[in-house]
């Protein structure tokens, strides 16, 4: 069993850690900080019946634009806990929370060329328009 639940600042360390397991892009602590500390309600964690973290999204509300709209800065799963659906419930969390808290009008993100899965996960699983980014 995973409950998907808010963020707390004590969850920061093992958000980094799945993330240092999943993806190629890592974040410095003051990061996940900045965003705890700025967006508290958009933070959620996917934590497994031992009070592991095994997933994570990472959301902020766009301040350098004239519409309101929230952005994922990053997802991740691990991968023994994948394909159980906790990557669209931590979207649609995160999603849930920038329109009730902050009235967001869309959400956008950015997905590297090369990872069809996240690709797949935005368009077919929730339905969302995305325009594939260059990888880096």
């Amino acid at each position: 069993m995973v409950c998907i639940r808010k963020a707390t600042i004590d969850d920061l360390l093992a958000m980094q850690a799945c993330n240092l397991l999943c993806l190629p892009e890592n974040y410095q602590m003051k990061y996940y900080l900045y965003h705890i500390l700025s967006w508290p309600q958009l933070l959620y964690v996917a934590e497994d019946y031992g009070g592991k973290i095994v997933g994570y999204v990472l959301a902020k509300m766009e301040e350098e634009s004239s519409e309101c709209h929230g952005h994922i800065t990053s997802l991740a799963v691990l991968r023994t806990h994948r394909k159980l659906g906790l990557a669209t419930k931590l979207m649609n969390a995160a999603q849930n929370a920038m329109e009730q808290v902050f009235g967001a009008e869309y959400v956008s993100l950015h997905v590297r060329k090369s990872n069809r899965a996240a690709f797949n996960l935005y368009t077919e699983t929730l339905g969302q328009t995305a325009k594939m980014e260059g990888d880096s």
